[in-house]
C-alpha cells in the first residue's frame, strides 16, 4: 500500500460527478495567485521594536515622559535614526512589494477564451477554475497547468516556449492524445467531452506527470508530453484546446516558488555573535555604573541638601532606575544602522560584477550577473571550488572524431575529407581518415553501412522544414553530432512521424516503421528503438554508454575485447566514447512484449520503474558493432584559470559522469602529477607515503560506500534487529558500515585523504553523489565552498555549496536560474574570486572594524563622564548631536569605503594569487579585530574625554570669562570627535577618489554648519525646549585655547594609529603591502609585457569527456502521436545546404 500514489480525479466543469470517482476537484482550487503574503510594515516595525524595545518607554510627547524616572533623552535622539532605518528598509520593501501586486494584478486579469455554456466566452484568468476547457492561440501565455486535447496542427501537435519556466529558448513539443484529436476538434463537440482524468497530486517536478483519462470505456496515459504548463508559451500553433488540471497555487511553476535556501556568509555569522556580545558588554557597563549609582547616592546624594529631590527613594530602587536609564543612553553602542549599511554596500558590490566589461561575454551577448546580493564578501574566501567538467570546462560542442567499427578503428589525422559527394553534406563538418569514406561508398563493408544507419536511425532528433530548409533539434550536442556525422558519411534523417523514420542511404531513400522507442534517461544511460524493416524484419538498435552496454551483450557478440581496447585509447585521449548494437527480434517475441509495454505505460504507481523493468527484458543478448569517439574542446583560458587559482590556495575538484579514464587529464590540469584511483576502502596510513603533487580518482561505485546510501542503511538496520549480517554480493558490499560511528569514521578517512591532494576527480558520479560530497567537505572541514555547473545535473550541487555558480551554456539555463552568480565562461572564475571577492572581502572587513570603532569611540565617552555626573545617566553631548552621528556626521565616508577601497588594482590581484589568502584564513574580521577595535574605542574615548575636561579645569578665556561650563564641553568634545573619527578613516583609506575626499571634508561641513544653526539664536526662539544650546557654538569656537585642545586631542588620538600602521608595514609587512610598496614597478613590467608579447596564434584547445549524459529526449513525444509534421506535397530540396543544425529552434 505504501507504493500506490496519492491521486485525483478531475471532471469538465459542468460534468456530473458519478459514483465512479472517488474525489472530484471540482472548482476547489481558483487561478489567483498572490505573491506578497504580509504586509509590507510588519517586518522592520516588528523587527525594530523588538529590538530596540527598551527604548520606546523613553518617547515622551509634548514634554510628558511615559516614565519620566528613566527617561535621559529627549524622543528624537532615539526616534529620528530608527525611523530612518526602519524607514529606508520600508521603502524598500514597499516597493518590490508594490511591483509584486502589479505584477499579480497584470497576470489575474490576463483575458482568456474559456467554453462556458456550451461556446467560448472571454474570461479572466482569475475566474478559471480547475476543469475549465479553454481555447489558446499563438504567442498566448498559458494560464494553468492544461493538458492538450486538439490543435490546429496535424495531429494536435503543438509548439511551446519554457524560457519562463526553465531558462530554455528553444522550442518545445507537445502533442495531444490520438483519441482526442479525432474526436474534440470542434466547441461541440468539446462541450460533450466527458471525460475523468485521473492524475497526480500537485508537486512541483517540472520533468514528470502521471495520469489516466478514462473516457468511453477506455483507460489513456497520460504524461509529461501530453501538458502544457504555466510559464509557458504557445508557439508556431494558430489555436489549440486543452483541460485544466491543475491552478493557481497547484501549478507546478507555483510550487517552484515556494521555499528557497537561505544562504549567509561567515561574516554575517560572526557579526551576529558580535552584536550579541555588545550587548552583552552593554548590559555590564549599564550594571557596573548602576551599582556606582547606588553607592553615589549612599556617600553623597543622600547628604548633600542641595541635591534633595523630593523622592522618597531607596538608594537601590535609584541604582535600578538609573540601569535603565544608562541602558538608553548607551544604546549607540549596538548598531542601529548596522544591517542596513551592509546592505548598501552589499548592493553596490552586485552592481560592480553586473557592470565588469572583462566579464561579459561579445559572442553571446552575456554579461556576468550577479543574482543574489548577500554573499559578495564569500566570494572572498573559498578554500573548495566543486566543477563539472561537460560544459563548465568544456565548450560543450561536439565533434564526431573516431570511431571503431568490428574491430577496426578509423579516425587517424591526414588531410581532411572532401565530401562533395553527397548533396546533404554539411560544409562545417570535418573528418581526417579518407579510409572510412572509401569503405562506405565501396558498399562492401555490410557492419559500417550499418553502423552509420543505427546513427542515423537511433535517435530523438526532431526535423522541422522551414522555408525549404530542413533544421534539426537534437536532446544534446552529442545526439546532434551523431546525426550529422552520419548525415556526411551519406545516412540522412529527413523525416518521421509517430510510425516511421525516412532516410537516405547512399542517395536512396527508405522509410522504416518505428514499433517502439526506449528513451534515455540517466539510470539507463542508454536509448533504444525498435524497427520494422522494409523487408518486415523486426530488429532493435541500441546506444549507451559502455558500462551499461557491455553488461546486455550476448556470448555470441564479437568485436567485444577489440572495441573495448579502442574504448580505453578514446578516453586516454579525452573523447566522450559511445557504443553501437543491435539485435533481431522475432514477430511472436516482440507482440509479448508490446502487451507488456501498453500494460506499463497505464500503470498509475511507479510507471517509470513498470517501464525500465520492459526495458530490461527487450535490451538483452545484444550484438556489438562498434562505438564512436567524440570531441569536446576546453574552453578558452581554462588552464591559466586553474593555474592562478591554484595558487590562490583554493582546491579544485572536477565531479563528473565520464568515465575514469577520460577525466585522468582533467586531474594533471588541475594540479596533479601522481594519479591514485580509489576502489577499495582500506587505504595506506599515510594517505599517500609518495612525495609530490597527488590527484585523487574516485569512481561513483567507491563513493557509494563512502556516502552509505539510505536504501542500503534502511535494509541493514532491520538486518541487525533480526541479528542477521546481509550477505554480500560484492566486496564493497561486505565493507558496508553497520552503525553510525564507523560510517562517520570512513567519511571523515574520505575527506581527510582527498583534502591532501592537489586535485580531485569523482567520475561517474550522480547529481545527487555531487551534492553530498559538497555536503561533507562542508560538513567535516567547515570550509566555504563553491560550486560551478552549467546544466540541470548541477543545480543540487549548486543549492548545496555556499555559493552556486552558473554557466549560460549549452545545457539550457536551469543551472544560471539556481545559482548565485552566472556568466558564460568559466575563466570569469577567476576574476569573479580574485579581484570581485577579495575586494569585496576587504572593504566588508574594513567597513564592520570601523564602524564599531566609531561606535565605540562615540558611547563610552558617556561612561567616563558617569563618574564625573553622579551616574546620574546625564548624556555628555548635545541631543541633536547624537540624533544625527549615526545618520550624517560619520556615515558617508566609511559607506564610500565599503563600496569603493582596494588596496591593489585588479591586475595585482590577478597577477599575485597570494594576495587572496587573509580571506580564507578569515585574517581581517574575526574576534581579535574585534576586540582591537573595541580597546581602540576605548582609548579614543578616553583621550577625547579626558584632555578637554584637564584643558577646561581652571581656564580662563581671552575675555577674563572662564569658560568651562558643560556646553562648551560637550561642544570642544563632539567636535574633537568629529575631526578624529573622519581622519582616522582617512588613515584607513587606500584608494583615494574624488568622491572620498569630497565625504570626508563634506561629512566635517555638514557637522559645523548644522551645530552653528541648531545653536542659533533664531532656532531657539522658534522652539526653546528643544534647542538649548544657544549661542554655546560661536562663543566657544571662537577661543583659540579650545581649538589648541581640539588639535591635541586629535593628534593624540591619531598618533598612536600612525606609528603602529608605519611598524607594521615596515617591520612586518604583508604580502599587499609589499605589492602596495612596488606597485609602480610592477605596473612597468606589466606594460613591458604587453608591448614585447608577439602574436600568436591560438594553440589547438585539449579535449576532454563521455558521450550521451543528457537529459531526457523526445521519445514519448514522438510515441505519442502520429506525425510529427506531414511532409508537404512539393519535392524536397536538394542542395547540399538545404539541412543544417541549429542549437535552437527559431521563435516565431
Amino acid at each position: 500500500m505504501a507504493n500506490i500514489p496519492r491521486l485525483r480525479a478531475v471532471l469538465r466543469h459542468d460534468a456530473t460527478q458519478t459514483p465512479e470517482v472517488p474525489y472530484c476537484y471540482y472548482k476547489l482550487v481558483t487561478n489567483v495567485i498572490r505573491a506578497v503574503q504580509i504586509n509590507v510594515f510588519v517586518i522592520p516595525v516588528v523587527y525594530g521594536l523588538i529590538y530596540y524595545g527598551c527604548q520606546p518607554i523613553s518617547i515622551q510627547g509634548s514634554n510628558h515622559p511615559i516614565i519620566p524616572e528613566i527617561t535621559t533623552l529627549p524622543w528624537y535622539t532615539t526616534l529620528v535614526p530608527l525611523v530612518l532605518v526602519l524607514g529606508i528598509t520600508a521603502i524598500k520593501d514597499l516597493v518590490d512589494d508594490l511591483a509584486r501586486h502589479r505584477m499579480d494584478n497584470e497576470i489575474n486579469n490576463r483575458k482568456c477564451e474559456v467554453l462556458l455554456d456550451g461556446r467560448f466566452q472571454v474570461s479572466k484568468w482569475m475566474n478559471i477554475h480547475v476543469g475549465d476547457v479553454v481555447r489558446l492561440k499563438k504567442n498566448d501565455h498559458i494560464p494553468a497547468d492544461i493538458l492538450l486535447l486538439s490543435s490546429s496542427n496535424p495531429n494536435s501537435l503543438c509548439y511551446v516556449e519554457t524560457a519562463e519556466l526553465d531558462g530554455e529558448t528553444n522550442l518545445k513539443f507537445k502533442m495531444g492524445l490520438k483519441v482526442t484529436d479525432e474526436r474534440l476538434q470542434e466547441e461541440g463537440q468539446l462541450a460533450q467531452f466527458d471525460a475523468v482524468i485521473v492524475c497526480e497530486e500537485p508537486n512541483n517536478r517540472l520533468d514528470k506527470f502521471t495520469g489516466t483519462m478514462r473516457w468511453r470505456k477506455d483507460r489513456f496515459p497520460l504524461d509529461l508530453d501530453n501538458m502544457m504548463l504555466r510559464g509557458c508559451r504557445i508557439r508556431n500553433t494558430d489555436e489549440c484546446h486543452g483541460l485544466v488540471i491543475f491552478a493557481g497555487a497547484d501549478t507546478k511553476i507555483m510550487r517552484n516558488g515556494g521555499k528557497t535556501r537561505f544562504k549567509r556568509t561567515k561574516i554575517d555569522e560572526l557579526m551576529n555573535y558580535m552584536v550579541y556580545t555588545i550587548f552583552v558588554i552593554l548590559v555590564l557597563l549599564c550594571a557596573g555604573l548602576a551599582i556606582g549609582n547606588t553607592f553615589w547616592y549612599e556617600e553623597v546624594g543622600s547628604k548633600a541638601w542641595y541635591l534633595y529631590d523630593g523622592k522618597d527613594q531607596t538608594a537601590s530602587y535609584r541604582g535600578f532606575l538609573s540601569f535603565w536609564g544608562y541602558i538608553i543612553v548607551l544604546n549607540t553602542m549596538v548598531p542601529i544602522s548596522l544591517y542596513v549599511s551592509v546592505e548598501v554596500i552589499r548592493l553596490g558590490q552586485s552592481k560592480f560584477i553586473n557592470w565588469d566589461l572583462q566579464m561579459y561575454y561579445q559572442e553571446k551577448d552575456t554579461p556576468a550577473k550577479a543574482r543574489t546580493t548577500t554573499l559578495n564578501e564569500q566570494l572572498g574566501q573559498i578554500e573548495y571550488i566543486f566543477s563539472d567538467k561537460t560544459g563548465t570546462l568544456t565548450q560543450n560542442i561536439m565533434a564526431f572524431k573516431k570511431c571503431t567499427i568490428a574491430g577496426h578503428t578509423f579516425g587517424d589525422p591526414a588531410n581532411p575529407v572532401d565530401f562533395t559527394w553527397n548533396k546533404y553534406a554539411d560544409r562545417k563538418f570535418e573528418y581526417l581518415d579518407h579510409s572510412l569514406v572509401a569503405c562506405i561508398r565501396s558498399k562492401k563493408d555490410k557492419d559500417t553501412l550499418e553502423f552509420f544507419k543505427l546513427l542515423s536511425l537511433c535517435h530523438t532528433v526532431m526535423v522541422e522544414q522551414k522555408e525549404d530548409e530542413l533544421v534539426y533539434q537534437a536532446a544534446s550536442p552529442d545526439e546532434g553530432a551523431l546525426v550529422t556525422a552520419a548525415r556526411n558519411f551519406g545516412f540522412v534523417f529527413l523525416s518521421r512521424t509517430q510510425d516511421t523514420i525516412t532516410i537516405s542511404e547512399m542517395d536512396q531513400e527508405m522509410t522504416y516503421e518505428m514499433l517502439a522507442l526506449l528513451d534515455f534517461n540517466s539510470d539507463r544511460k542508454r536509448m533504444s528503438i525498435i524497427l520494422r524493416f522494409p523487408d518486415g524484419r523486426i530488429r532493435l538498435y541500441c546506444k549507451g554508454a559502455d558500462t551499461v552496454i557491455y553488461e546486455r551483450l550476448s556470448p555470441n557478440s564479437k568485436h567485444k575485447e577489440v572495441t573495448q581496447t579502442a574504448l580505453d585509447i578514446f578516453a586516454n585521449e579525452t573523447l566522450r566514447t559511445l557504443c553501437l548494437c543491435y539485435k533481431d527480434i522475432s514477430k511472436q517475441e516482440f507482440d509479448a512484449w508490446a502487451k507488456k509495454h501498453k500494460a506499463a505505460s497505464v500503470a498509475m504507481g511507479n510507471r517509470e520503474a513498470a517501464l525500465d523493468r520492459v526495458y530490461e527484458q527487450i535490451e538483452s543478448n545484444l550484438m556489438m558493432i562498434g562505438a564512436t569517439a567524440i570531441e569536446d574542446k576546453l574552453q578558452d583560458g581554462v588552464p591559466e584559470t586553474i593555474a592562478k587559482l591554484a595558487k590562490a590556495d583554493i582546491k579544485i575538484w572536477v565531479l563528473t559522469g565520464d568515465k575514469k579514464g577520460i577525466v585522468s587529464g582533467a586531474a594533471r590540469l588541475c594540479g596533479g602529477e601522481s594519479l591514485w584511483n580509489i576502489h577499495l576502502y582500506k587505504v595506506p596510513d599515510p594517505f599517500f607515503p609518495e612525495p609530490g603533487r597527488n590527484a585523487l580518482i574516485i569512481t561513483g561505485g567507491w563513493l557509494n560506500e563512502i556516502l552509505y546510501e539510505k536504501k542500503k542503511k534502511r535494509r541493514r538496520l532491520r538486518l541487525k534487529r533480526l541479528g542477521k549480517r546481509p550477505a554480500s554480493a560484492t566486496p564493497q558490499d561486505a565493507a558496508q558500515p553497520i552503525d553510525d560511528w564507523e560510517k562517520e569514521t570512513r567519511q571523515v578517512d574520505f575527506v581527510n585523504m582527498a583534502c591532501e591532494c592537489e586535485a580531485v576527480i569523482c567520475c561517474r558520479v550522480t547529481p545527487k553523489q555531487k551534492a553530498n560530497v559538497v555536503s561533507l567537505v562542508k560538513k567535516y572541514k567547515k570550509a566555504v565552498t563553491l560550486s560551478i555547473g552549467d546544466g540541470a545535473n548541477d543545480v543540487n550541487m549548486i543549492k548545496t555549496a555556499d555559493i552556486g555558480v552558473g554557466i549560460s551554456g549549452q545545457e539550457g539555463m536551469q543551472a544560471v536560474m539556481s545559482s548565485d552568480y552566472a556568466f558564460a565562461q568559466f575563466r570569469y572564475l577567476e576574476r569573479l574570486l580574485l579581484v570581485h571577492g577579495r575586494w569585496s572581502y576587504i572593504r566588508m572587513c574594513k567597513f564592520l572594524r570601523f564602524f564599531f570603532f566609531k561606535n565605540f569611540a562615540f558611547t563610552l565617552v558617556h561612561f567616563w563622564y558617569s563618574f564625573f555626573s553622579g551616574f546620574s545617566a546625564q548624556v555628555a553631548y548635545e541631543d541633536w548631536f547624537i540624533t544625527l552621528y549615526n545618520v550624517m556626521y560619520s556615515s558617508l565616508p566609511v559607506l564610500l569605503v565599503g563600496l569603493l577601497d582596494q588596496d591593489v588594482n585588479d591586475k595585482l590581484s590577478r597577477k599575485f594569487p597570494k594576495l587572496y589568502l587573509p580571506g580564507q584564513q578569515g585574517a581581517l574580521f574575526n574576534y581579535k579585530n574585534f576586540f582591537i577595535s573595541l580597546f581602540h574605542g576605548i582609548f579614543t574615548s578616553l583621550v577625547i574625554f579626558f584632555i578637554p575636561y584637564g584643558a577646561f579645569l581652571q581656564t580662563m578665556g581671552q575675555n577674563g570669562e572662564a569658560p568651562s561650563d558643560y556646553q562648551s564641553l560637550a561642544v570642544v568634545m563632539a567636535s574633537s570627535l568629529i575631526f578624529t573619527v573622519n581622519m582616522q578613516i582617512s588613515l584607513e583609506t587606500s584608494y583615494w577618489t574624488f568622491v572620498n575626499c569630497f565625504a570626508v571634508l563634506c561629512s566635517i561641513a555638514i557637522y559645523f554648519g548644522i551645530m552653528f544653526d541648531i545653536h542659533s539664536a533664531g532656532i531657539h526662539v522658534i522652539f526653546p525646549s528643544t534647542f538649548t544650546f544657544t549661542g554655546v557654538a560661536s562663543n566657544a569656537l571662537r577661543q583659540p585655547y579650545l581649538w589648541l585642545t581640539i588639535i591635541l586631542t586629535v593628534g593624540i588620538t591619531l598618533l598612536p594609529v600612525i606609528c603602529i600602521q608605519f611598524l607594521y608595514k615596515t617591520i612586518w609587512p604583508s604580502v599587499a603591502d609589499n605589492v602596495q610598496r612596488n606597485r609602480k614597478k610592477y605596473e612597468m613590467e606589466e606594460v613591458e609585457e604587453e608591448k614585447s608579447t608577439p602574436f600568436q596564434r591560438g594553440r589547438r584547445s585539449r579535449r576532454s569527456a563521455y558521450a550521451f549524459s543528457h537529459s531526457r529526449g523526445y521519445a514519448d513525444l514522438i510515441a505519442s502521436g502520429r506525425s510529427i509534421r506531414r511532409r508537404p506535397a512539393t519535392a524536397r530540396p536538394n542542395p547540399r545546404d538545404s539541412i543544417r543544425e541549429i542549437p535552437q529552434a527559431e521563435n516565431i
